[in-house]
């Protein structure tokens, strides 16, 4: 199988695609280990720039389905992905690597936190460098959503009326207090429809002058 296939989605250049379900592992482990914050900050800079295995609207889909899907949107993305190339197996080695190394970081610096907390004068400085990576953590994040808000203005919705419904779930949740699901199953319901809707009107006009030739 070539390494570079052309993908649908894809701008300019073909798409590149992992050789082995070896190097798919490796590729998330180092993702993994990279995600101070959270993995979907550099994701799709690794997945869509770097190595060229997805475009930034791939991306966004299949990260869109990885949200509304019971589980930890990581690992979600990551058998996702990994089906897409190599089918379960491609699922299970993109997702032993995307948990496996962080898993054995975390075992650790939990055992270091428990033994240094015992030491006096300790708790301080844990304390300052735990608010510290927070605040990474939260600049990570609001990076990720501008980063991800680029693919938008070629969604058949548009960017602005995209960007008005993602401020419109963000209210109903923070302001409202409603549960995610209700926003999921309701938001995020008529927004699946009406996106159809307008793919199937835009398929008709397209497909229409063919049917008088």
């Amino acid at each position: 199988m070539p390494e570079d296939t052309a993908a649908p989605g894809a701008t300019g250049a073909a798409l590149a695609q992992p050789r082995s379900k070896t190097e798919l592992f490796v590729a998330f482990t180092l993702l993994a280990l990279q995600g101070f914050g959270g993995v979907i900050a550099v994701a799709q800079r690794e997945l869509c720039e770097r190595r060229r295995w997805l475009t930034p609207q791939d991306f966004v889909t299949l990260l869109a389905g990885a949200q509304v899907l019971p589980g930890p949107n990581v690992c979600n993305l990551s058998l996702m992905i990994g089906d897409r190339f190599f089918g379960w197996r491609g699922a299970l080695a993109a997702l032993g690597g995307m948990i496996a190394a962080p898993m054995a970081l975390l075992l650790l610096l939990a055992w270091l936190l428990g033994h240094a907390q015992a030491l006096p004068g300790w708790e301080g400085p844990l304390q300052g460098a735990l608010k510290g990576i927070a605040a990474v953590a939260a600049g990570q994040i609001v990076g990720t959503v501008l980063r991800l808000a680029a693919p938008l203005k070629n969604h058949v919705l548009g960017a602005p009326l995209s960007m008005g419904l993602a401020a419109l779930a963000f209210a109903l949740m923070a302001l409202f207090k409603l549960p995610l699901l209700w926003v999921l199953l309701g938001l995020g319901g008529l927004t699946c429809v009406g996106t159809y809707l307008l793919l199937r009107r835009r398929s008709a006009h397209g497909a229409g002058p063919a049917h008088h030739g």
